[in-house]
């Protein structure tokens, strides 16, 4: 193009038009952009800087479009036609764009490629405590990015006790629950009430009051009956429901209506990706569980492989929680059956039905107990046997041992180091030795 080019007299023809903007040497967006411009500034009146920027402009267009503005000439009243032209090719070019770079994204949400981590960040930037949604220090019940399983027999107070998490979870109360603090949820909690709805709301109904509506609509949702299509099956509609909805934390209550057929390992195994899909893109998770009637030798159904279901249910939560008792009863044994940290309790919580509160009764004060046995001191075996009965199992005897060693490392109690050729167990003494 020369420096005399001047306005057009002709007008672009069908095929300038139609051209595709995709062959430049630049962007499909750079060549409409490119276009937009030129048609403002071709019919302007000479000047060196304009025909400078023409000739850049030019350079960037393909070149079955350089040809066409050459070949026709539009009169002066047609170039707001020509120009509404371009500037809709810029924005087809600018939604084509997005819509790649959408498709994109999808490929590698696909891929998982948004998780990928740095080996020394993951391996390294560990925090030196359990982080807790519900406990303290080394006694967690619930920790982040792990999900929790209450369970328990039918009626023994398992929505009792979830709700006053769920009071903690959206900012009322005291934040303690069986005497352990509870961090507030950052967004909303989503409760999938999915076994007898009704009831679960009778049992929720005595837990908050009229005064606490605000908070209850602004912080907390619920979904009455099973999900709308079964978890297994689909598992990404878990973490979907709760980004939907806005959703930091989910309970499911209970898991059995969640997925069907959860004593097969392939359903469990498909509902626990459910689980840690829900987890890895940030959803805390509580579940409600049931055990097994029987216990595997007949007796009370207390371990964690009397929990209902296949052995991938228990595989995949951070923390099961145990509640023992008769349905109704308003005392109750906590048993801590996995744990993400230190073991919590056991110990025996007191429900209250008329008002949904629970708290430990009668905790075991070890100082006190050590204390008690004078001289001889307090064992691990002796421990074992307070809180679990006469038979303590070796495991049982091992986080009672736990337990006054860390006693002991804070300074609560001393210890006296045993014999164990002589058959002499480790003591352990309140005061200094």
């Amino acid at each position: 193009m020369d420096g005399n080019y001047s306005a057009p007299s002709g007008k672009i023809g069908e095929g300038a038009q139609e051209t595709h903007l995709n062959n430049s040497n630049g962007t499909t967006e750079d060549a409409a952009a490119a276009l937009t411009e030129l048609l403002v500034l071709l019919p302007q009146e000479n000047s060196k800087q304009r025909i400078d920027r023409i000739k850049e402009l030019f350079a960037v267009l393909p070149k079955e479009l350089q040809h066409e503005l050459y070949r026709t000439r539009p009169k002066m009243g047609e170039w707001s036609s020509a120009i509404s032209i371009a500037r809709k090719a810029v924005a087809e070019a600018q939604a084509e764009r997005e819509a790649q770079e959408e498709a994109e994204r999808e490929a590698r949400d696909r891929l998982g490629l948004h998780r990928i981590v740095p080996g020394d960040a993951f391996v390294l930037d560990v925090p030196t405590h359990v982080p807790a949604l519900w406990g303290a220090g080394q006694e967690v019940l619930w920790a982040e990015g792990e999900a929790l399983m209450v369970c328990g027999s039918p009626g023994v107070g398992k929505t009792t006790l979830i709700g006053q998490v769920v009071r903690a979870l959206i900012g009322l109360g005291d934040g303690n629950v069986l005497g352990y603090p509870v961090q507030p949820a950052e967004g909303k909690v989503l409760y999938l009430a999915m076994d007898r709805p009704s009831q679960i709301r009778r049992s929720l109904h005595r837990q908050f009051t009229e005064d606490e509506r605000k908070a209850l609509e602004e912080r907390l949702i619920f979904m009455p009956g099973p999900p709308p299509m079964d978890l297994a099956k689909h598992p990404d509609l878990l973490a979907d429901l709760c980004e939907e909805v806005g959703a930091s934390h989910v309970v499911l209550d209970s898991l059995k209506d969640a997925a069907i057929g959860l004593t097969e390992d392939e359903t469990a195994a498909a509902y626990n990706r459910a689980r840690q899909t829900a987890l890895t893109r940030g959803v805390q998770v509580l579940e409600s569980h049931h055990q097994t009637k029987h216990g595997t030798t007949g007796g009370k159904p207390d371990k964690l492989e009397n929990v209902y279901g296949s052995t991938w249910l228990t595989a995949g939560v951070g923390s099961v929680a145990l509640l023992v008792g008769e349905a109704g009863d308003p005392v109750v044994q906590f048993r801590h059956l996995k744990q993400p940290a230190e073991t919590v309790g056991p110990f025996t919580v007191q429900h209250d039905h008329d008002t949904g509160r629970s708290w430990v009764e009668d905790q075991v004060d070890i100082p006190s107990l050590a204390a008690a046995r004078g001289t001889g001191g307090l064992t691990a075996l002796d421990l074992a046997r307070v809180l679990h009965g006469r038979d303590p199992t070796a495991a049982e005897r091992e986080r009672a041992r736990r337990k006054l060693d860390k006693l002991a490392r804070d300074g609560v109690l001393s210890k006296r180091d045993g014999d164990t050729s002589a058959g002499r167990p480790d003591t352990y003494h309140r005061g200094v030795l």
